[in-house]
């Protein structure tokens, strides 16, 4: 979420991957790792507080239009097995396992937005349909 928020390179493709559907489905933390990623940003000073501020009404947008997937021992369960099928790390297999919970375990017809490496194919070999495409990603990390 963190590219719709704040200008990098991947943000045009991440917000076209998710202009057509606003109804985006997140964990229930997803809001706490973006602050989180933005005070990073600001302690570092790669951000003025009117560039936070800026960030923050972006994040508060993309929130009211986001159905947050609320933890539950299932998720928990299904998380952990995740991690002994792919190499994940703890909050990516639980965001695999909220989106897995979202679709009722049946990922064929539902798409997957992310641009880690490691998560990504863990969402394509799990069923989803991975946005941005890999070809999309390289062509925007490799123009100058």
């Amino acid at each position: 979420m963190i590219p719709l928020t704040v200008r990098e390179q991947t943000s045009d493709l991440m917000d076209e991957s998710l202009r057509e559907d606003l109804g985006s489905v997140v964990r229930w933390e997803t809001e706490a790792e973006c602050v989180g990623a933005l005070a990073q940003k600001f302690r570092d000073e790669l951000f003025t507080d009117e560039e936070v501020d800026e960030a923050l009404a972006r994040l508060a947008v993309l929130m009211d239009n986001w159905a947050e997937i609320q933890p539950t021992d299932e998720a928990r369960v299904r998380a952990e097995r995740l991690l002994f099928s792919h190499p994940l790390k703890t909050a990516d297999a639980m965001q695999l396992a909220a989106a897995l919970r979202w679709c009722g375990d049946d990922p064929r017809a539902a798409e997957f937005v992310c641009q880690d490496k490691r998560l990504r194919t863990a969402a394509r070999r799990e069923g989803f349909t991975v946005l941005p495409t890999t070809e999309q990603l390289d062509e925007v990390r490799d123009s100058p």
